[in-house]
C-alpha cells in the first residue's frame, strides 16, 4: 500500500555524512554510500529492535540506539552495485504520529523544516490508507498534522 503512495508522492530524505535516511508509516529506509568495489564480506551490519551498527571495510559508519523500536527479524540490508548499502527497518509502531525525529537517539536529526515535511507526508499516507478511493500523493495540507493529523474516527458516516 505505502509503496504505491511513495512512488507517486516521492521521498523526503534526511541527509547525513554517509548518505541519507527516510521513513513511511511502516518502515525506515537508510542509504549508505560506500567505496566502489565494496564486497558483502566487508560489511558488518547488526540490526536489533532498538540498536543498529554498521561497519564497512573495518571502519565504523554508525552505531547507536534507534529513535524508535523496530521488528528485528524483519530488518534487512543489501549491497547494490558494490557502492550503496540499503537498510530497511520495520517500525513496531506504524501510526502516522510515529514520525522519527532522528535515525539514532540524538544523531542524524532532521531539522525543524524537514521534520515538518516528514510529518506532513506521514499524515497524507494515513489519509490515503483511510480513504483508498482517493489519491493524496500530490495533496497539500496545512494546520494541525503533528501527531498524525486530526482524528476523524469519532465521526459517523
Amino acid at each position: 500500500m505505502s509503496v504505491h503512495f511513495e512512488e507517486r508522492s516521492g521521498v523526503i530524505p534526511c541527509k547525513t555524512p554517509w548518505g541519507n535516511w527516510s521513513q513511511t508509516m511502516e518502515e525506515v529506509f537508510i542509504e549508505v554510500n560506500v567505496p566502489h568495489g565494496t564486497s558483502g564480506k566487508e560489511v558488518k551490519c547488526i540490526l536489533g529492535s532498538k540498536q543498529i551498527e554498521l561497519h564497512v571495510k573495518g571502519q565504523h559508519v554508525f552505531k547507536g540506539e534507534l529513535f524508535g523500536t523496530t521488528v528485528a527479524d524483519e530488518g534487512t540490508w543489501t549491497l547494490e552495485d558494490k557502492c550503496l548499502i540499503r537498510i530497511v527497518l520495520m517500525k513496531t509502531n506504524r501510526e502516522a504520529g510515529n514520525c522519527w525525529a532522528s535515525l539514532l537517539q540524538g544523531e542524524y536529526c532532521a531539522d525543524a523544516w524537514l521534520q515538518d515535511q516528514m510529518q506532513r507526508k506521514l499524515t497524507l499516507e494515513r489519509f490515503q490508507r483511510e480513504n483508498p478511493g482517493f489519491d493524496f500523493s500530490g495533496a497539500e495540507i496545512s494546520g494541525n498534522f503533528a501527531g498524525g493529523g486530526p482524528d476523524f474516527s469519532s465521526l459517523r458516516k
